[in-house]
């Protein structure tokens, strides 16, 4: 039974989801000029009178933000991983850091759609100036800027408001081998998406509307699919289980579904490929495999019959 959320309608379908053994919920965490406050207050209230709720708020608000990526960074997935809570930190520490590591990836904490999410360049400037970068951000349709980076640490100050913060990465050089998505149901892979993804890589001559900027489409893949077994071994008994240690969170907490989004890292000296996650998606997962959604529900059963039994 699907029930249709917005501001003006919460309190209808508050008395909905009371009415229900459990919910799965879909919602962007941003979407114009609307984000989650008063949705998460509402399901918090939910969840306690009783009904199951997946993904808690309290959960999302653990791993599907961009912080977890530095709070995960000592696992296989992670790499040279900073995080600035304030606009004094990120003064302090960017500028040295993007001089001597190179190009970096800042994302601000919550956001979607390639939304504040920005690839960083130094550049050597021939009239002499110091201090010039070319930033491109995520979004489709964005073009390259260059311009001082004082003034680009400038536009990222609203990513501090209301205990915001910004994640900075090392770019990955092999983003144009594409992304993996790797869609988990609890603690088990429940399939792979790979796209050639075109953000943060410059458009072509013919500009970002062109055939040739656009996204490749998510080729999906079962479970079992033969080239990401691998990385389905390391999500399910090496990183995952790692990552709810660390973030405090137990297997009945999990989502039902959430997924991984990683790039490709560094080949090892054997040329077996290594992964580097860019972001999990909690609060609105989809497109998923025609193989998840039956996994998913026989979970969601399960853990609905074993709600009822507790």
């Amino acid at each position: 039974m699907p029930a249709v959320y917005d501001e003006a309608m919460a309190d209808e379908v508050r008395r909905q989801l009371l009415a229900v053994d459990g919910a799965l919920v879909w919602v962007d965490p941003i979407h114009g000029n609307k984000h989650r406050t008063e949705l998460d207050a509402m399901l918090r209230d939910v969840a306690a009178r009783g009904p199951w709720v997946s993904a808690h708020p309290d959960v999302i608000l653990k791993m599907g933000v961009k912080e977890v990526l530095h709070r995960t960074k000592h696992l296989g997935w992670g790499t040279d991983t900073c995080l600035y809570r304030t606009m004094v930190e990120f003064a302090g520490a960017f500028p040295a850091r993007l001089q001597s590591a190179g190009p970096r990836v800042l994302q601000q904490n919550r956001g979607n759609g390639g939304l504040g999410v920005w690839k960083v360049e130094p550049l050597s400037d021939p009239a002499g100036k110091a201090g010039l970068v070319r930033a491109l951000e995520g979004r489709r349709g964005s073009l390259p800027e260059e311009l001082p980076l004082a003034d680009f640490m400038t536009r990222c100050e609203p990513y501090f408001v209301a205990d915001g913060c910004i994640v900075d990465q090392p770019f990955q050089p092999r983003l144009p081998d594409g992304m993996i998505r790797c869609y988990m149901g609890a603690d088990k892979v429940v399939g792979f998406g790979h796209q050639f993804i075109k953000a943060l890589i410059p458009p072509p001559p013919e500009g970002p509307d062109s055939p040739a900027a656009q996204p490749g489409p998510r080729i999906m893949h079962g479970a079992d699919a033969a080239p990401f077994q691998a990385l389905r071994a390391k999500m399910e008994a090496e990183w995952t289980p790692q990552m709810m240690k660390i973030l405090d969170i137990d297997k009945a907490s999990l989502p039902i579904i959430w997924d991984a989004d990683f790039l490709y890292g560094p080949r090892n000296r054997s040329g077996e490929d290594s992964y580097v996650l860019c972001e999990i998606n909690v609060s609105s997962v989809f497109a998923i495999p025609d193989q998840a959604p039956a996994a998913i529900a026989r979970l969601a059963l399960s853990t609905l019959h074993g709600e009822r039994k507790e």
